[in-house]
Order: structure tokens, then C-alpha cells, then sequence
């Protein structure tokens, strides 16, 4: 097939899914189709190992959203097919050019378009093909446009067509059809400008050997001073972060007990810190080791200082997780808690990676090219497991469990929340729970979400 017949079968396959639907079990089933036809057109030499993890990702994420059908499975479900669709055409491509190619796509949508030559096929005009689009699709596509405008403009137009009855609802078909047809025409037929095309060199992680000559960064500072100056700012900052450390773990763990609202806002306040420090530390080290100094012999003190700092970086982040992990224990489960423990258990990979950059001498490119995947991978995690329903499991065993809460604020956990109702024989609560649950079965099939089908009454 060529790429016209896949802009027309997904665009159809859209309306077909979304038509007088809401969104649900048809976006997880768009997502998988898009994932199978994406394989069958992609050519056999772009069928790498990423590609094909890729395809397993899209796959199961577009599963989550139907079982889940919440932001997190379909923000995993827009960045697998994206990320798909660019390495079935380019798999030498970053992957951070993607943002930029996206973006371009969206804004050069109308021009494309009309290029008529570049995206519809080149044969005999005479063809049933070319007559059906120029004497059918072209005129009608063209008077649904105007009867639309000059039915808001004049009223007595407009009523003329009121006697006639018709079970479709047009303007939600306009409305879905240019949807569908943009979403594929940019998925099927994107293309790459020169411009984005020529900087994919700019972001390889490995330096070239212009980079490795040894020349000051900057005309005021000579290479020694520099070096020196690095050597006296990474010995200093080792020492001041040595005592905030010590200090920060003494606050922790060792002052007097506070109350919950207390020491909640001081945990929420030292985690933001600690990443904002994170943050600035490998900021630092890249502005360092941006070129020169990867490779300079004499820079071998200095290389061990940044190796000790990043060292004890990694313990001040650990000892943060230790203390977020005591609060939970202590106030149990919930969403922002969970959420600073991701933060901060990719705060200690991206210190993992800063090191690993030190040490095979990559360049500052490299961290952006390896956490935009770790980031991916979060999104993935936050998608496929039903943390809602962890939280709840876990703080049903504690004695001070909010029930109002877990049934207001917490998703996909009403398994649980009826498991303990029948625990505590508390009909009202079994009630409620059953309630939403039976107003989410009561969707049409294409609007279900799967998880609430999986609930027994």
C-alpha cells in the first residue's frame, strides 16, 4: 500500500472508533492499529531492536489506556506511536529532534496538504480512484464545508433543512473527519526539514577531534587558570557538601518529632531542594566538562574531586529517599509520595549518568539522549501499574485509613475499596463504590474502560 491508503484507512478507522463515542476502549484500539500498521509499511532495514521495542510499547500502552483510559496511559500512548513513527523512517535520528519535526509538521499541516503531487498518487486520470475523489469526495468535502458557515450566517438557510430528518450528526463527523485525517496525514506523511536534518550530527555523544584540542574556553581565562579554578571549586563545594550532609541527615532523623502537617511540608520543601541541588551539580559539571578537560592530562585532580562530589551527591539523594520512605511507613501512601520517590530515584540515575559521562568522556549531549528515555520509561511505569490501587491495598492495613479520601482521590481502586467494605460491613461504602462503578459500565462498548468491566458486583 502506499502512503495515501494509509492516511484514508486510519482516517476512517478513526471516524469509525470515535463517532458519537467518548473517549475509551477506542483510543487503546486506534493505538494498536496504528502500532500493526506502522510494522507492515515500515521497510525491513528499519526494523531495528528499538523499533521493535518500540512496537511492544505501543502496543501495551494502547492496552493500558483501554484497561486504565487515564492522562498517564494516554500521554504513554502519544510518545510510543510518535516516537514509532520516527524511528520506522529514521533510525539514526536522536530522538530529540522528534520535538521539533513534531512541532514543524503541526504548522506546515496546510502547505503539505495542498501538495497534492507529493502525497496522492501519479497515474491515469481516468482511473475510478481519481474520479470518485474529483466528482464525489472533493465536491461534497467542499458544500459540507459552506452549508456549515452559511447555516450560521442566515437563519431562513438554515431552516429550510429543518423539515428534513437525518440520524447524523454532522458537524461532530466534520469535526472527527478533519481530527482523523490530520492526525494521520501527520503520522503517515511527516517529513523532516533540512535544516532539523542537518543538526542530528550536533547531537552524537561522542566528541569529535576538533573538540579534543586543548585550548582555553574563554579568551580571559588561560588553560591553567581554569583548570586551578576547577580544582578549587569542586575541593570547596566537597567540603560544604560534606557538612550539609551532616546537617540535613541531623534535621532528618535525629530532631525532635512534628506534627504530620509540619513535617510534611518540611519533607516536601527538603526534597525540592535536594533536586534543585541535584540539578544545579550536574549543570555545573557540564559547564566543566563540556570539551577540554575530558581530555587533558593534568585535569586528573580535578576529574576525582567531581567523581567525590557526585559521590556524595548520590548519598545526600539516598538519604532523602530513606526519609520520604520513613514518611510513608509513618502517614502512609499517596500520590505525591510516590511521585518524590520517582523524582528522586532519577535524580540518582542522572548522577550515575554524569559520572559514566566523566568517565568515558561523552559529551554534555549524552545526558539528554540517555534520560529522555529513562523519562519514557517513567511514563511507561506510571501507565502500566495501577498505582491507585497499591496506594489503597497498602493503606487499608493501617488503622487511620480515610476512606472519603481513597474514594474521592484515588484512582482504580474500588476492588479494594469493596473488598473492605466487605471487611467492615460498610454498606454505604459499597454503595458509592458500586455506583461509579455501574455509571462506567453503562457506557457504550467503544467508550468502556476496560478496568471497571473486571469488577464484580
Amino acid at each position: 500500500m502506499k502512503t495515501h491508503h494509509y492516511i484514508f484507512i486510519a482516517t476512517a478507522l478513526f471516524i469509525i472508533v470515535f463517532y458519537n463515542e467518548n473517549i475509551g476502549l477506542n483510543l487503546g484500539m486506534l493505538g494498536i492499529g496504528y502500532s500493526l500498521l506502522t510494522l507492515f509499511k515500515t521497510l525491513e532495514k528499519n526494523r531495528t531492536k528499538t523499533f521493535l521495542i518500540l512496537l511492544v510499547t505501543s502496543i501495551l500502552s494502547s492496552i493500558a489506556f483501554a484497561w486504565y483510559g487515564d492522562f498517564p496511559s494516554f500521554l504513554a500512548v502519544v510518545i510510543s506511536l510518535l516516537l514509532l513513527s520516527y524511528r520506522s523512517k529514521h533510525r539514526r535520528m536522536k530522538i530529540l529532534l522528534l520535538i521539533p519535526v513534531f512541532v514543524v509538521n503541526c504548522f506546515t499541516f496546510i502547505c503539505r496538504f495542498f501538495s497534492f503531487d507529493s502525497w496522492l498518487p501519479k497515474t491515469n486520470t481516468s482511473g475510478l480512484w481519481q474520479k470518485t475523489m474529483a466528482f464525489i469526495l472533493i465536491p461534497l468535502i467542499l458544500i459540507s464545508i459552506f452549508f456549515g458557515i452559511y447555516s450560521v450566517a442566515s437563519e431562513r438557510f438554515a431552516n429550510v433543512f429543518t423539515n428534513y430528518e437525518f440520524d447524523i450528526n454532522f458537524w461532530q463527523l466534520l469535526v472527527i473527519t478533519v481530527l482523523g485525517f490530520f492526525i494521520a496525514f501527520n503520522f503517515w506523511n511527516y517529513s523532516v526539514e533540512k535544516l532539523i536534518y542537518k543538526q542530528n550530527h550536533i547531537l552524537e555523544n561522542g566528541f569529535t577531534d576538533q573538540d579534543k584540542i586543548q585550548k582555553p574556553t574563554y579568551s580571559f581565562l588561560d588553560l591553567n587558570s581554569e583548570r586551578m579554578s576547577g580544582v578549587i571549586s569542586f575541593f570547596s563545594l566537597n567540603i560544604l557538601l560534606v557538612f550539609f550532609i551532616i546537617t540535613f541527615n541531623y534535621e532528618q532523623f535525629y530532631e525532635t518529632v512534628k506534627t504530620p502537617n509540619q513535617l510534611s511540608e518540611e519533607t516536601h520543601e527538603r526534597v525540592l531542594a535536594v533536586i534543585m541541588s541535584i540539578v544545579m551539580a550536574i549543570l555545573v559539571i557540564m559547564f566543566y566538562f563540556k570539551s577540554n578537560f575530558n581530555f587533558d592530562p593534568k585535569a586528573g585532580l580535578m576529574k576525582n574531586l567531581v567523581k567525590i562530589w557526585i559521590i556524595l551527591n548520590a548519598v545526600l539523594v539516598i538519604s532523602t529517599m530513606l526519609k520520604n520512605i520513613e514518611y510513608i511507613v509513618s502517614y502512609g501512601f499517596t500520590y505525591k509520595r510516590l511521585g518524590v520517590c520517582a523524582f528522586l530515584i532519577l535524580s540518582l540515575i542522572g548522577l550515575v549518568m554524569t559520572f559514566i559521562k566523566i568517565q568515558m568522556k561523552k559529551r554534555n549531549i549524552f545526558l539528554f539522549n540517555v534520560m529522555i528515555w529513562y523519562f519514557y520509561g517513567t511514563v511507561l511505569a506510571c501507565s502500566y501499574i495501577n498505582w491507585g490501587g497499591i496506594i489503597t491495598s497498602q493503606n487499608m492495613k493501617r488503622k487511620d485509613f480515610a476512606v472519603n479520601y481513597h474514594l474521592t482521590s484515588i484512582n482504580f481502586s474500588q476492588k479494594y475499596l469493596l473488598k473492605y467494605a466487605e471487611e467492615k460491613r460498610n454498606t454505604q461504602l459499597k454503595k458509592d463504590v458500586l455506583g461509579r462503578v455501574q455509571k462506567e459500565r453503562a457506557e457504550t462498548f467503544l467508550s468502556k474502560i476496560l478496568y471497571y468491566e473486571t469488577i464484580q458486583k
